[in-house]
């Protein structure tokens, strides 16, 4: 029996703990109060012991991108961990990254609250919790201090980069390159957010003539060449693909992360929120969860295709199980995040993906995941 699923994800979605907000608040001061503790006796060996229930050692799951060694291509997607408390636990959950943010350069409250609800017909979520963050200043010194419980073998940590709303959009560049300046030291690897429904505006950045300044911002002060990437959202037309594609390959961006949540709202089946009572299209927001997943599928399989198989793409949108998995991978995908589904699914659903990804593994009679990478393209030409 999963306890996650038959007792404790009711308590969690119910009753008191209806507010999923609250929820993970509670969670996330856990988190923060071990991961300063993890290198410290019992709480190392319990996370050690968590580590081994939550995850798969295998090497035909490890996988070498931008000189960065993945144990497995499962992550913790941007907006889990918004200012970096827990950067030393998430491999404790069997994730082989983590990416910590969005954060932005000014500290920022986010959203009027009510701004995170539950779609349980859907398997989905909505939020317009709109950035809220600590701010560049504060994550910088929370990951410094971090450093000094981390694990030898530390697990690929990357940092998603937002607009502060504060920031006027023609300011947008130094808002960015500000909070880079403060945090190039901790990141493997960095995001520029120009995708989420949340910020007044801040979709718009995804044009070529407003996204082209923010990018050579970035990688003129990127002495270290630090992998960098572009978020982008699922609602994009396919020649606006075709332009940020087009410039992820100009200035020589590591990849793309396709994709963030969608404003869209066709096909739900839950016809009401709990904590307002509205219909999901009577709520702002960005939606995640099952029904983005075969939005965000297509969206890696057209970026695969368009650049030929030359641009990483991290796929994001609708994970649930190693099948969900599997088509992101053979799509064009070469590592993969989660995020909604990691709340409805539970601590071990990594396990399980990545269990099943070595069944399918076994099943196309490949070596390893990265020669799964894009196969469907193959199939397609066959």
């Amino acid at each position: 029996m999963d306890l996650y699923k038959q007792a404790l994800r009711p308590f969690l979605f119910s009753g008191l703990n209806a507010d999923p907000e609250a929820v993970h608040r509670q969670f996330m001061r856990t988190c923060d109060w071990a991961n300063e503790r993890c290198d410290r006796n019992p709480v190392a060996t319990g996370l050690q012991r968590w580590q081994t229930s939550c995850s798969i050692f295998d090497p035909r799951l490890t996988q070498t991108l931008w000189g960065l060694e993945f144990a497995n291509p499962l992550g913790l997607a941007a907006g889990f961990d918004k200012d970096g408390v827990a950067t030393n636990l998430w491999p404790s959950f069997g994730f082989g990254f983590a990416e910590i943010g969005t954060v932005t350069f000014h500290a920022q409250p986010g959203n009027p609250k009510p701004r995170l609800f539950r779609l349980p017909q859907d398997q989905a979520a909505i939020n317009r919790m709109g950035f809220n963050n600590l701010g560049a200043a504060q994550m910088a010194a929370k990951l410094s201090a971090a450093q000094a419980h981390r694990a030898a073998h530390r697990h690929p940590l990357g940092i998603n980069l937002g607009k502060s709303k504060i920031t006027p959009l023609e300011q947008a560049a130094d808002d960015y390159l500000g909070s880079f300046r403060l945090l190039k030291d901790y990141g493997d690897y960095f995001v520029v957010n120009v995708s989420s429904p949340n910020t007044p505006g801040l979709r718009s950045l995804q044009a070529v003539e407003q996204l082209e300044p923010i990018l050579a911002a970035l990688q003129n002060e990127n002495a270290e060449q630090k992998p960098l990437l572009v978020k982008i959202a699922p609602d994009l037309a396919w020649e606006d693909l075709d332009a940020i594609a087009n410039l992820a390959l100009t200035y020589k961006l590591a990849g793309i992360i396709a994709t963030n949540t969608t404003i869209q709202r066709q096909g739900l089946q839950t016809q009401r929120l709990s904590a307002t009572g509205n219909a999901p299209d009577q709520e702002a927001g960005g939606l995640s969860g099952r029904p983005v997943r075969q939005r965000s599928t297509e969206v890696i399989h057209y970026l695969w295709q368009q650049t030929q198989g030359t641009l990483p793409i991290i796929g994001v949108g609708g994970i649930f199980t190693g099948a969900d998995a599997w088509e992101k991978l053979t799509a064009g995908a070469s590592l993969l995040q989660v995020y909604t589904g990691w709340t409805y699914e539970g601590p071990w659903m990594v396990r399980t993906i990545l269990s099943e990804l070595l069944d399918s593994l076994e099943q196309a009679t490949l070596p390893c995941l990265s020669a799964a990478i894009g196969l469907a393209h193959s199939a397609q030409k066959t």
